[in-house]
């Protein structure tokens, strides 16, 4: 990412912060524009740029009601995605991405003999922490309400046995990819590390497509455990790699968010700026 993107990315992730703060309530783009040090139309320029409708817009994406009428208008059914053969390696969805899953053996040696990658990079939703192997990305973690600390720990304690070494710039492309910053670069590959009910999970979670959202009790029945909610809903919550798999697609039934592991607002500003792309796509 260039310094001008990462500034740029910065500023962003700044003014949804904003954006979400406000309760609801509108902020005047000018105001928004004072607050991050920018003329108005420059401000106008970049947030339409990297989001792709205007601040104003957005602001109704974060609207308190959203999440209901997200699960009216584009609840997704997950049967027929999974029929497309979505249950293994392969293309999921817009994302283009490939997946492969440790094995119950080694996830059961708590990641020993693994060495994983770490770097902090920009993102639309704040700083994020992204670890991978040399398969793929296997964390990521995002600092906006729990702070870089408590980000970094919550994803190493995952893996306990495993070398963790920083080294950002070999992430870097797989991170870019990701989020969308370079167009033309192959797929982020996914390494999923976690147990073989919470895999089922994940694997139905990429089944959702950007823009569009699905329930728990949806996905339990869709892994073969109507009955899990409970269950469902703290595999959704030990995703590791978020944004990627996305856990923040999924919502209570009765329309509610429900929680999301690295805070409310960071789950309402990505199904904000999915379904504003979704809108201009």
């Amino acid at each position: 990412m260039s310094g001008q993107d990462s500034y740029h990315y910065g500023v962003i992730a700044r003014a949804i912060q904003a954006l979400d703060g406000a309760g609801g309530e509108r902020v005047a783009l000018e105001d928004l524009a004072v607050r991050l040090g920018m003329s108005p139309a420059h401000f106008q320029r970049v947030f339409s740029q990297w989001v792709g409708v205007s601040p104003k817009r957005y602001q109704q994406y974060l609207a308190l009601g959203h999440a209901r009428h997200l699960l009216a208008e584009r609840f997704t059914v997950l049967d027929a995605a999974h029929g497309a053969g979505l249950s293994g390696p392969g293309r999921l969805h817009d994302l283009f991405l490939r997946w492969e899953a440790m094995t119950p053996g080694e996830y059961a040696r708590g990641g020993a003999g693994l060495t994983i990658f770490w770097g902090w990079f920009e993102s639309p939703f704040g700083a994020a922490i992204v670890m991978g192997t040399e398969r793929g990305l296997c964390g990521m973690g995002f600092a906006a309400e729990t702070g870089p600390e408590a980000a970094f720990e919550d994803l190493i304690r995952r893996w306990p046995a495993a070398a963790f070494v920083e080294d950002p710039q070999r992430l870097r492309p797989w991170v870019l990819a990701a989020f969308g910053m370079q167009p033309g670069l192959d797929p982020a590959p996914l390494y999923l590390i976690g147990a073989p009910f919470q895999i089922k999970v994940w694997e139905a979670l990429l089944s959702v497509p950007s823009g569009q959202v699905t329930t728990y009790s949806e996905i339990a029945r869709v892994v073969g455990k109507p009955t899990a909610q409970r269950a469902v809903g703290t595999a959704v919550g030990r995703n590791p790699i978020s944004w990627l798999i996305p856990c923040h697609r999924a919502l209570a039934k009765s329309g509610k968010l429900g929680g999301y592991h690295w805070g409310l607002p960071v789950k309402r500003a990505m199904l904000a700026w999915e379904a504003a792309r979704a809108d201009v796509a």
